[in-house]
């Protein structure tokens, strides 16, 4: 048990540069409470309780405004970043090195009672703001860009951003998580450069022939002159 709450302590330091002490990680970071109360919560969860961890977890919300359902299963060294509003759905799946930012829904879409909840690989990266919905898989490695909405799997390395989700970009399943989201491919704008530059070459060669128009014109006035 200390040797999981040592490495979740070390997690915080990797994965943050904004963390500076212990005292500090131990005391501000909720992110870093609310997977250590989800860790309680799971335990009676598995051992046949359901309203004593249900009630763990709805402390943890109202202390930590993140939301994870004692049903869920989440690996090693999960780190969750200014996690408010971020929800997590009970049959939700995490592998090991996940992180998650603020304001992501990890829900599902039915209401039967199976497997209806995302799995995350190894390594996943998920934006602010992003929805991921469904029985699907992000696999090992992959990118979730902000604000995106994902509805169908997405394949170990790749990058998927937009509404809804578009593979834009891939990478090895082990590449180091970095924070450049900045950086992420936008195909939209893209297909809207490509096509202003194809309206640019277009109106040239509309200039082009009408020139031409006119040159053929004037030299039929001189002719007939």
């Amino acid at each position: 048990m200390f040797n999981i709450i040592k490495e979740d302590i070390q997690n915080v330091f990797e994965k943050d540069p904004a963390a500076r002490s212990r005292l500090e990680v131990l005391t501000c970071y909720p992110g870093l409470h609310a997977i250590w109360l989800h860790r309680i919560a799971h335990y009676f969860w598995k051992n046949g309780f359901r309203w004593l961890p249900r009630f763990i977890s709805h402390c943890n919300r109202f202390l930590t405004g993140i939301e994870i359902h004692p049903g869920a299963t989440i690996g090693r060294r999960f780190f969750i970043d200014h996690g408010m509003g971020v929800v997590i759905g009970e049959t939700t799946e995490i592998g090991e090195d996940c992180t998650l930012y603020q304001g992501i829904v990890l829900g599902g879409t039915t209401l039967e009672k199976k497997k209806r909840h995302p799995t995350l690989g190894n390594n996943v990266t998920i934006g602010s703001g992003a929805i991921v919905l469904g029985a699907i898989i992000l696999g090992d490695g992959c990118k979730i860009g902000a604000g995106s909405v994902i509805i169908r799997d997405v394949p170990p390395g790749a990058t998927a951003i937009g509404v809804p989700g578009r593979i834009v970009g891939a990478e090895p399943p082990d590449h180091k998580q970095d924070l450049a989201h900045n950086k992420l491919p936008d195909p939209v704008a893209e297909a809207i450069r490509y096509w202003a530059v194809q309206q640019s070459k277009l109106e040239e060669r509309i200039a082009l022939l009408e020139d031409m128009l006119k040159e053929s014109d004037a030299n039929k006035d001189e002719k007939r002159k």
